[in-house]
């Protein structure tokens, strides 16, 4: 494979390694994803992001570009929040967006059209609906998953449509949620699909009268990360279920690498926050083939 050219970036430092392909012949295996994001073999990355053309994207769409967005063990996933803002930071960078204050565009992803807005340094993005795959009866629970974690009893958990599958579960203290080892979680049931897992601790409300959540987060296909888009958008919609009526609609989201800024209006949910470009990179070669 000839050479690519790529950029590293982050979104509160969950960070990603993306390339430009407005021609659509970039083609990446799942090995190849995972030794570039390797931290220790590789770049390193929780995520590999190619901009292709939306005609990619596998259905009808007016977009012009596509996030193919593969985890850092190279599986494919529907959306990234964090990843969408930091791929329109770099088209931006590389000449194939020009968008003033203010201005919007449409990225297809495997998840449907998002549209993300730029307001000075910040990026704000449609995330679509949410979903909560238990229905009705999860809703008035509160619950529809049973989580094990290591050196806690079984715990309960909410799932949520972003539409990545999500499971949010909550504890009373920000030192259990210090402590904690996510490595091993399990689940009763089993997702299918498997699942992003978001611990959370409710923090109540700030002076502005918004919601605050503190998150740590276990991404499918990645691990424990710094910083996770969608999750940071499951945990509010989960805490604000959790909540009843005279929930807050907008909160801030607490993770290791910094705050997210979420706003659920209705079953839409909005996600604000930064996009950094770091450096250009580009790999000597691709792995050998085993």
């Amino acid at each position: 494979m000839a050479a690519l050219s790529m950029v590293k970036g982050h979104g509160t430092e969950n960070d990603f390694l993306l390339v430009a392909d407005p021609a659509g012949e970039v083609s990446v295996d799942a090995a190849t994803v995972a030794h570039w994001c390797d931290r220790q073999r590789g770049l390193g990355a929780d995520g590999f992001i190619v901009a292709a053309p939306a005609r990619l994207a596998g259905y009808p769409t007016d977009a012009e570009w596509f996030m193919d967005y593969r985890n850092a063990d190279g599986s494919p996933a529907e959306m990234c929040g964090n990843g969408i803002r930091v791929l329109v930071a770099f088209l931006r960078h590389r000449g194939f967006l020009a968008l003033a204050d203010g201005d919007a565009v449409d990225i297809a992803t495997r998840g449907g059209d998002r549209r993300v807005w730029v307001t000075g340094d910040q990026y704000t993005v449609d995330m679509g609906d949410f979903s909560l795959p238990g229905g009705t009866e999860a809703a008035l629970r509160g619950f529809d998953v049973a989580v094990g974690l290591p050196g806690l009893a079984q715990r309960p958990g909410l799932r949520v449509a972003m539409p990545n599958p999500h499971t949010v579960v909550a504890l009373d203290s920000l030192e259990a949620l210090d402590s904690l080892v996510l490595e091993g979680a399990h689940y009763d049931p089993e997702p299918a699909e498997g699942t992003n897992l978001e611990v959370v601790v409710p923090l109540g409300e700030n002076d502005e009268g918004r919601g605050v959540v503190r998150m740590r987060v276990l991404e499918r296909g990645v691990g424990e990360t710094r910083s996770c888009g969608t999750g940071c958008c499951a945990a509010a919609v989960a805490v604000r279920e959790w909540a009843g009526a005279g929930a807050p609609d907008e909160w801030d989201v607490q993770v290791p690498g910094g705050t997210l800024r979420v706003r659920v209006d209705g079953q839409r949910v909005l996600l604000t926050g930064p996009a950094v470009l770091v450096a250009e990179v580009t790999p000597l070669d691709a792995p050998e083939a085993p």
